[in-house]
């Protein structure tokens, strides 16, 4: 489903996935309310959500769906100057990240890969945008560092960064998919947070990354 205000970026978009096998547009809306009304009854596998919108913005949406449990997993569609703006929406639930002038082959792999539970967090964006907040506050339950990583839950988290499910990992390294998630708990429960997304961000914002 996709959520934007310019018609042109709806269109553009639909028109770019449309060329895809295996995708299909489900639902559009023009703003913030509409989508959180919509939403739920489409129920839409994969969400690119546009973050600056009239009659509530998609900090609204991932908001108000988030805390109904009926948020689905979300892509933001993004433009460089919108740093803050992208963080608050990955605190809120998103699963990562496009810049509206995503070429096709992005924009389909992220499609996909959200689909399948993956993140879209590449960390070199990541990263500048961390470094462009300046002295804005974020929000983790704690921003103290986080208890020391094994060297194996450190490599982990370095995949975890480039956006690689459990299944991945866990092919990668030769090592059972129930060691992995046992890895990620334990990363997660190190770093205080609640998702994958979030302990990538704390990664980078704390230096382990």
């Amino acid at each position: 489903m996709l959520v934007d205000d310019q018609t042109l970026v709806r269109q553009g978009v639909r028109s770019l996935l449309e060329l895809a096998d295996g995708i299909e547009v489900v639902g559009e809306a023009a703003d913030g309310a509409s989508a959180i009304e919509t939403i739920p009854g489409i129920a839409p596998d994969v969400l690119l959500l546009d973050m600056r919108m009239p009659n509530g913005n998609g900090l609204d949406v991932l908001v108000r769906l988030g805390e109904r449990g009926e948020l689905p997993p979300t892509i933001i569609l993004t433009t460089f100057d919108d740093d803050e703006l992208v963080l608050s929406g990955i605190r809120a639930g998103a699963r990562g990240y496009l810049l509206k002038d995503v070429a096709l082959e992005d924009l389909v792999s992220a499609v996909r890969a959200v689909a399948e539970g993956k993140t879209v967090v590449r960390p070199a964006v990541t990263e500048r945008l961390l470094k462009g907040l300046g002295q804005v506050q974020t929000d983790f339950s704690s921003l103290d560092r986080p208890d020391p990583l094994t060297e194996r839950e450190t490599e982990i988290l370095r995949l975890m960064a480039g956006g690689y499910s459990n299944k991945e990992i866990a092919k990668a390294l030769n090592v059972a998919e129930g060691t992995v998630k046992n890895h990620v708990s334990n990363v997660l429960s190190k770093m205080g947070v609640r998702d994958r997304t979030r302990a990538v961000l704390k990664a980078f914002e704390s230096g382990i990354l």
